[in-house]
């Protein structure tokens, strides 16, 4: 049986806490980034296929600090947020839409944080679950640490080389920073696969 090709999806989420569950996600952004078929990697324009939503808190826990960080009015999103099971299936929907016949594989910055919120999310809100399955994801920094040979410590951004770091503000608006993290992942990992950067094409 052929391998299906991955269709790489950046996701960037905004929450008032550190975990789901008892806090919540407040927005999230979503920016195809990429293909690969396990010979060529395809970048795409992030800024062409991109899904976001705002939602209503579940419970009554937040964060001074959390808010603080994305300037997202809590207060507001209780009574205009959007429904979380109506837009975790409209979410699950645009996923497998974009993704066709390839493997939808979820990528972030650090994917810990924003793969928790989105993947509990996905569990307990969207009637067919998670589009990314249990396990479908990649770390942007991994991929950079195991690429440059270096230590954890050594691998955020600020140690990266100017060529894989774009010039896309990192304005803490859910679907701005998944575009931003998009660029990123499509530079370091044709970087790791010793092709261009995303930086040399039309839509950088």
């Amino acid at each position: 049986m052929d391998a299906r090709s991955d269709l790489y999806i950046s996701v960037d989420v905004e929450t008032d806490g550190p975990i789901p569950g008892p806090f919540s996600l407040l927005s999230f952004g979503m920016s195809v980034a990429g293909t690969f078929d396990g010979h060529t990697f395809r970048p795409a324009d992030p800024e062409e296929l991109t899904f976001y939503a705002e939602l209503r808190p579940i419970s009554d826990n937040w964060q001074a600090e959390a808010l603080a960080v994305n300037g997202l009015d809590r207060a507001r999103l209780v009574k205009a947020g959007r429904d979380p099971r109506e837009t975790m299936d409209d979410a699950a929907a645009w996923v497998r839409r974009v993704a066709g016949t390839s493997r939808p594989v979820l990528v972030a910055y650090p994917v810990a944080f924003d793969w928790a919120f989105l993947y509990w999310y996905f569990v307990r809100y969207a009637t067919g679950g998670s589009p990314f399955g249990y396990s479908s994801c990649l770390d942007i920094r991994t991929l950079y640490q195991a690429r440059a040979h270096t230590v954890h410590d050594r691998s955020g951004k600020a140690y990266m080389p100017p060529m894989l770091v774009p010039d896309r503000p990192h304005t803490h608006n859910a679907l701005d920073d998944a575009v931003e993290q998009a660029e990123l992942f499509s530079n370091v990992f044709a970087w790791t696969l010793g092709g261009p950067v995303a930086s040399r094409l039309p839509f950088s």
